[in-house]
Parts: structure tokens; sequence; C-alpha cells
């Protein structure tokens, strides 16, 4: 599983639409976008705690099967999830990509994250549940959207990895 699969599950042409931008520039969005939710995401993995809540998050999002339309999408829950993926920092996060050359295009990040959210954390939760609990289950997932193993560096492969990495080594203290 890669990213392409949570894009294929994210309403491109409706979010182009709510935002007023054309989809080339909405997709180049919700890859930027749900490269830094996954990247926070397996940073949270890191630690036991933060495991174990993704994992009680990701058991209330199983059987999720993609979303049509935005208004399909529950985006209070996905502010909550967005507020706990990022905590204190996702002000800047947000800031980060509304601001971000490789994003540039009207997007509103604060807007487009409640939206991403709940869907990829459907897809990883669907993952999670085909593939089985092993060892590696929840790392192994993150680190595949990622781009490979968690041993690199935050920056997936999709070609987007500059902008992520330069994001999340910024917020979680890695070197850019």
């Amino acid at each position: 599983m890669d990213l392409d699969d949570i894009l294929k599950q994210v309403p491109i042409g409706d979010i182009a639409e709510k935002f007023g931008v054309s989809p080339d520039v909405a997709r180049q969005a919700v890859q930027e976008g749900g490269a830094a939710l996954v990247g926070g995401l397996a940073k949270n993995a890191e630690s036991p705690e933060g495991s174990s809540a993704i994992e009680e998050a990701l058991n209330r999002h199983g059987g999720f099967s993609g979303a049509s339309k935005v208004d399909d999408v529950d985006q209070a829950d996905g502010d909550k999830i967005v507020k706990h993926v990022f905590g204190d920092k996702k002000g800047e996060v947000v800031e980060s990509l509304t601001k971000s050359e490789k994003t540039a295009g009207g997007i509103d990040f604060g807007k487009l994250l409640p939206i991403l959210a709940p869907i990829i954390m459907g897809v990883i939760a669907n993952a999670k549940g085909s593939s089985g609990s092993g060892g590696g289950g929840l790392g192994g997932i993150l680190g595949g959207l990622l781009g490979g193993g968690q041993q690199g560096q935050a920056s997936g492969g999709q070609g987007g990895g500059s902008v992520i990495g330069d994001i999340l080594g910024g917020l979680f203290g890695g070197k850019k």
C-alpha cells in the first residue's frame, strides 16, 4: 500500500470544486497533506502511548469504503484527528503546507486536513485489518505509505518528500 492507494479514496474533483482550484492543484495538495498526516501518525506511533492511541482511533475507522463527496466526510472527527496527530504544532503544519511553493494554489490546509484525516484513518484501518496485526503491523503500514521502512527520514517516495521532510523535520526536531 502507498499514498496512491489513499488518493484513490479521496474525492479529488469535489475537493477541487469546493476549494475553487484545478483538479491538478487539488491532487497535489491532497498528496502533500496526506503525506504530512501519515508522517505525523508515523512519528506518533514511535511511542507506546502514541501507538496505542492510534490503534484505538483505527478501530473506530475500520470498514471505510472511500468518500465520493467532501460532504460524506465527518470533518469534525477529522479536526480531532488532525489535533491529535500534530498537537500544538497543528498551526505550524497548516501554515507550512499552505505557504509551500509546492502546494501554492489557494488551498487552505486548515480546511483540507480535516477532510483528509478520516479518509486516511479509514484506509489505514482497512489495510491493518486485512494484513492482520503482527509485530510490525502499524509501523509497517505507515512506513510503507511513506515510501519504505521507518529508518529513512519522513520523506516519502511519491516525489513529494522535500516539503514533508522539511515540515516534519522542523516539527519533530529532525534535520532538514
